[in-house]
């Protein structure tokens, strides 16, 4: 396992870190499973496990707090807020009511005093970065959290939130979760160069493309990960974005196959070998599933693979642009680009 610097913090982290969204109804993962693949991980090397208040409503950040019993300070932990939790309409965002609220509720289910991350799910335009990085900052003075950073914001946001820190004399957004794989390459246009130019940790979420480059997913084999049994308009191969997916796909298989390596090998490779990425987190569902990615940890791509992937797909390009998190609202909401 490889370990670098969270951005400017100081802490050392692994260059795979275990994501728990699967853990509980999401994934049909069970306690006892959940227990297994934490121990794996933790044996292997991994030392951060990221988790959000909204994964199976809470029951992910149960599992976790059950799974690192006794071991706490051995692991950098994060969970996220700002998703809804519920249909109460207070009860999502960013403001400083349902933060400090949420905050305790994540801690009370991880059976801990504290978070070393706690990340901002999603911006939430309704709330100023001022009121967001405000109460932050108050907890992490009240030493519930270590750190806060923002996950899936649009580089101009990620931006706009230093500068207010900054201005309003704030702590300041020290991490930033965005999805990347090498189907997904947008993120290289903006978001990376932001974060470098700011000393942002970078943990970067589906870095297998929800089971594209899993190894699994080939062309005359019908597809049957987990994620397209409900989210199986990702996986229709009849709509151009997914049909461009699947002839990379069948390309990548090439350029992995002559590099004696698997597809996860070179999904997972890849990823970490950008100069701005941190961490690649992983979901696995079984114990099964860890190790074959586990088993990517001190993969290091030649020039020539990063070079044979960069003609397949081309630097800053996403195959599925509709499937992107941080889309402006304005392009998804008519009402908010007429007058």
């Amino acid at each position: 396992m490889q370990y670098r610097t969270l951005g400017r913090t100081g802490v050392q982290v692994s260059s795979l870190a275990l994501g728990a969204m699967n853990f509980g109804r999401i994934g049909r993962t069970t306690q006892a499973e959940a227990t297994a693949i934490v121990d794996a991980a933790l044996e292997g090397g991994i030392n951060v496990i990221d988790t959000a208040d909204r994964y199976s409503d809470g029951e992910s950040e149960e599992m976790v707090g059950k799974a690192i019993a006794g071991r706490r300070d051995d692991i950098v932990l994060a969970t996220k807020a700002s998703m809804p939790m519920g249909d109460e309409r207070n009860h999502q965002g960013s403001s400083r009511r349902w933060l400090v609220t949420e905050l305790d509720n994540s801690l009370r289910r991880l059976g801990v005093d504290h978070v070393d991350l706690y990340q901002i799910h999603r911006w939430d335009p309704r709330t100023s970065d001022e009121e967001t990085l405000s109460a932050l900052t108050d907890l992490q003075r009240a030493g519930k959290i270590r750190y806060f950073g923002s996950s899936t914001f649009p580089a101009h946001r990620i931006v706009q939130a230093q500068w207010a820190a900054r201005e309003h004399h704030l702590s300041r957004y020290v991490t930033e979760q965005p999805s990347y794989s090498i189907l997904q390459r947008g993120i290289e246009t903006h978001v990376l160069p932001v974060t470098e130019e700011y000393g942002l940790g970078v943990l970067v979420w589906s870095p297998l493309a929800s089971g594209w480059l899993s190894g699994v997913v080939r062309a005359g084999r019908d597809i049957t990960t987990s994620r397209s049994a409900f989210m199986p308009e990702r996986f229709d191969t009849a709509l151009p974005a997914n049909r461009a997916r699947l002839d990379a796909v069948e390309k990548l298989a090439g350029v992995a196959d002559q590099a004696g390596l698997t597809m996860i090998q070179l999904a997972l490779g890849f990823v970490t070998a950008h100069p701005a990425v941190t961490s690649a987190l992983i979901g696995p569902r079984t114990t099964d599933h860890l190790h074959s990615q586990l088993a990517a940890a001190d993969t290091v791509l030649s020039a020539d693979v990063l070079d044979a992937i960069d003609a397949i797909v081309a630097p800053g390009t996403d195959l599925a642009p509709d499937e992107k998190f941080d889309t402006p609202p304005a392009l998804l909401d008519p009402s908010l680009r007429r007058r």
